[in-house]
C-alpha cells in the first residue's frame, strides 16, 4: 500500500489498511489520532441494568462520529469494524465506544438515549464489505483532485478540500469551503456521471479545514485542530487582551487565516487571576502626583503605573500595594510615593562563583584558561632530544 491510500486510512484511526481474510486485530489503533476515545468507565463494573446496553459510538473520517443502537446478541466490542444503516444502503465504521460511557456521551453532545429512531448496527463487517470499502477509500484522493478540475472548469468561487465515500461505494460526501452561496446544482449533474455516486455537498468552516488538511503551526507542533481538537470554541479579541497580547493578526491569526484556537487555552487562568486586580480606571493619588494605569503582568501580579507628568517612567506595583494606595485615597491620605523602597529592595544574597574554586560547572571563568601552544611544547621536546655538541 502506497503512502497516498495509508493516509486515507490514517484519517480514520487506522495504522494500516484493514485486510479481508485476517482478524482485525489493533487496526483501529492509531497513535495521537484524535478519533481514539478512552472508556473510563471500563474499569467500573456495570450495574443489572447498565450491562447490556446498545448504544454503541462508530468513527468514520476525520471528526465524523455518530451514535448506534446494536442488537445484544452482536456483542460488539471497541475496534470492531461494523456495517451500519446509511440513507441510502450501509456504511462501514469502527466502534470506539461501548457500555454505559456511550450514553454520558450522547448527554454531553446533546442526544437523546432514548431515541428510537437511532440508526442501527446491521452487523459486523463480512469479507466484501471490508474488500468494497478498501477499493472506496483507495478512490478518495484521485476523486477530489478531478472534483476540484471540474470546479474549476465550472467557475466556482469554492475549494473542495475531501471527499468521503460510503462504505458500500453508492454515495459520496464532498466536504467544501466558499466565502458566498455557491449555486452547485450543475457540479452535482456533473459529478454523479463522472464517478456514478450519489453526490452531497457538505460545506464546513475554515477551522475545519485545516483539521482535515493538517499542517505545522507556529509552535513547530502538529495542528491542534488536526491531532487531537474535535470540538471548535469562538474565539475573541478579548481574549488576547485579557492575556495582555499584542493585537498583531499576524500572529495571532493561524493557517486557517482565524484567531489561534491556542488563545482560549490559558483564558480561564488569566480570568480568575484577574478577579484579585482593583479597577485600572481609578488615578493613584500621591503626594508626588497623580498616577495613572499603562500595564501589567497578570501571572506576577504586577501593575504599572505612571505619573502623569512623567509617562515614560512606569513604575511595577504589587497588587497589594495597589489596593493599599486605593485604600489610603478612600480615606484622604496620600502615601509619599507610589512603592516604598523596601518593597524592591533586592534582599537576595549574590552568589561568589570564584568562591569555590573546585565548582567548575558554576564558574563563570572556566571557559578563560590560557591555551598553551603546541608548537612550543614539540620545540621543547625536541630540545630535550638532542644534545648541543659544546656542551660535550
Amino acid at each position: 500500500m502506497d503512502k497516498k491510500d495509508q493516509r486515507a486510512f490514517l484519517s480514520r484511526g487506522c495504522y494500516c489498511a484493514p485486510q479481508p481474510h485476517t482478524q482485525q486485530l489493533d487496526v483501529y489503533r492509531h497513535s495521537c489520532n484524535k478519533l481514539d476515545a478512552f472508556d473510563w468507565l471500563q474499569n467500573i463494573p456495570a450495574s443489572g441494568s447498565q450491562a447490556n446496553t446498545e448504544l454503541v459510538e462508530v468513527r468514520f473520517k476525520n471528526s465524523r462520529k455518530e451514535f448506534f443502537r446494536a442488537a445484544p446478541e452482536l456483542d460488539l466490542k471497541t475496534g470492531d469494524i461494523v456495517a451500519v444503516e446509511a440513507s441510502p444502503g450501509h456504511d462501514i465504521g469502527i466502534i470506539t465506544l461501548t457500555g454505559e460511557v456511550v450514553r454520558l456521551q450522547m448527554k454531553s453532545k446533546q442526544a437523546d438515549p432514548e431515541n428510537q429512531e437511532l440508526k442501527k448496527v446491521y452487523r459486523r463487517a463480512k469479507v466484501s464489505d471490508i474488500e468494497k470499502w478498501v477499493a472506496a477509500v483507495k478512490q478518495e484522493d484521485a476523486t477530489m483532485h478531478r472534483s476540484r478540475e471540474i470546479a474549476l472548469s465550472l467557475n466556482l468561487e469554492m475549494k473542495i478540500s475531501d471527499v468521503e465515500y460510503q462504505g458500500d461505494r453508492t454515495k459520496a460526501i464532498f466536504y467544501y469551503t466558499a466565502d458566498d452561496r455557491v449555486d452547485f446544482r450543475e457540479l452535482i449533474r456533473v459529478l454523479a456521471d463522472a464517478f456514478g455516486v450519489r453526490i452531497e455537498m457538505r460545506q464546513i468552516g475554515m477551522r475545519q479545514e485545516a483539521g482535515r488538511l493538517g499542517g505545522i503551526g507556529s509552535c513547530g507542533r502538529e495542528l491542534c485542530c488536526a491531532s487531537w481538537l474535535t470540538r471548535f470554541k469562538s474565539v475573541s479579541t478579548n481574549s488576547a487582551r485579557t492575556q495582555q497580547l499584542s493585537l498583531n493578526p499576524q500572529k495571532l491569526a493561524g493557517q486557517c487565516s482565524k484567531l489561534k484556537c491556542c488563545i482560549n487555552y490559558e483564558n480561564s487562568c488569566y480570568l480568575d487571576i484577574l478577579k484579585d486586580f482593583p479597577n485600572t480606571e481609578k488615578e493613584l493619588v500621591t503626594s508626588k502626583g497623580v498616577a495613572v494605569f499603562y500595564k501589567m503582568d497578570v501571572l506576577k501580579r504586577l501593575m504599572g503605573y505612571a505619573y502623569k507628568e512623567n509617562p515614560g517612567h512606569v513604575v511595577m506595583l504589587p497588587v497589594e500595594r495597589v489596593k493599599e494606595i486605593l485604600e489610603m485615597n478612600a480615606g484622604n491620605k496620600q502615601p509619599d510615593d507610589l512603592a516604598a523602597e523596601e518593597l524592591f529592595s533586592d534582599t537576595s544574597p549574590t552568589p561568589d562563583y570564584q568562591s569555590d574554586k573546585n565548582n567548575l560547572e558554576d564558574s563563570l571563568t572556566r571557559f578563560d584558561k590560557p591555551r598553551k601552544n603546541k608548537k612550543s611544547k614539540r620545540r621543547r621536546k625536541k630540545g630535550k632530544g638532542h644534545k648541543n655538541p659544546s656542551q660535550e
